[in-house]
């Protein structure tokens, strides 16, 4: 199914099915988001144990890392 057919399908649905649909999306983008967070904290995780983040707390110092 095409994205143009879905949205002609979703635009021909009853509001309550608009409104259960947008739910669903929403609640699908937020554990997309939490999926994601979750992969970053992770892959951090493995870059501290591996010494590869750098630290700061010097404003000139994290312009610095963020030119590189």
């Amino acid at each position: 199914m095409s994205f143009a057919t879905l949205v002609e399908n979703g635009r021909n649905c009853l509001t309550e099915q608009k409104e259960e649909l947008k739910f669903l999306l929403d609640r699908e983008l937020i554990e997309t988001r939490r999926r994601e967070i979750k992969e970053n904290g992770r892959r951090g995780m493995e870059e501290m144990k591996r010494r590869k983040l750098k630290f700061s707390s010097s404003i000139r110092e994290l312009k610095k890392m963020l030119a590189e």
